[in-house]
């Protein structure tokens, strides 16, 4: 995505159409259009050599940045393996995830994904084996695939800041069994406690604005731009529409200002613990 978005600035600096910047390199203005929104990567060095000299970059210094960043588009990541579990989008979604400065998350219904035990996580894949006539394989990697991203909120270096609201809602659906609802809120209680990580619970008695389905605002350091997932049926889309940012920033904010304080949390797990264990 980056990558894409350094290569349309400069056609737009160098003022030409995608027809006009494709002319005689050997690729479609479909590639590049795909290339510049972040879909697909340019498979050939000398082919990112070339829309560079079009496009009037001389500096050896930049080609070499856009070049460096091509590489590791085109590298096999840690999550490759799992490709197979993952809905559409999913794959870019976990490879942006994993770059992020910041995270900032709304989820209502469930234990927001980076939160979740893997007893929890366990139990939500168990549950819907027989309904979506999933495998004990999709299982199994699926779990795998949610424990490890939540490596990037406790690794040692550059952890990412995690900030999330969840509703009362998604605390109290009962997932597994009391036991595992008691662990899963002994969990959030200690990562809250992280310099890096700060949740805030919405009760459901509280007339504030609260979002209808569950986002997530990824942040990065300059030059990429703020990109909000969105969760659907079978699919996970990835914005980077200013408006949309803008909307979804808006949304966070608001629920944020009528959450509970971070401080407030501990408690509130306690108490739903309690009732957990009568």
């Amino acid at each position: 995505m980056q990558l894409g978005k350094e290569l349309r600035r400069l056609r737009d600096r160098a003022g030409m159409t995608p027809a006009q910047a494709v002319e005689g390199l050997g690729f479609s203005e479909t590639k590049l259009w795909r290339v510049e929104r972040g879909l697909t990567s340019l498979d050939k060095v000398q082919d990112l050599r070339n829309l560079c000299e079009r496009y009037g970059v001389e500096d050896e210094e930049d080609i070499d940045f856009l070049v460096q960043i091509q590489r590791d588009s085109l590298s096999r990541d840690w999550w490759s393996p799992y490709r197979n579990v993952m809905p559409s989008g999913m794959a870019m979604f976990v490879g942006l995830e994993r770059d992020a400065r910041r995270l900032r998350g709304w989820q209502p219904e469930v234990v927001y994904g980076l939160l979740q035990t893997e007893r929890y996580a366990r139990a939500m894949f168990e549950t819907a084996k027989p309904v979506e006539e999933t495998t004990t394989e999709f299982v199994e990697q699926s779990l795998a695939l949610r424990m490890e991203r939540r490596r990037l909120i406790t690794r040692t270096q550059n952890p990412v800041e995690l900030r999330v609201i969840m509703s009362e809602a998604a605390l109290r659906l009962v997932i597994g069994s009391d036991e595992v609802m008691r662990e899963q809120y002994t969990e959030i209680a200690e990562l809250a406690q992280l310099d890096n990580v700060t949740v805030q619970i919405m009760p459901l008695a509280t007339p504030t604005y609260r979002a209808s389905g569950n986002f997530v605002l990824m942040d990065f350091d300059p030059p990429m731009p703020t990109v909000v997932e969105i969760d659907e049926a079978k699919s996970v889309t990835l914005v980077d529409k200013q408006s949309e940012i803008w909307k979804h920033t808006r949304r966070f904010d608001a629920m944020s200002a009528g959450a509970l304080g971070p401080s407030e949390t501990p408690k509130f797990l306690e108490t739903l613990a309690r009732e957990r264990a009568r």
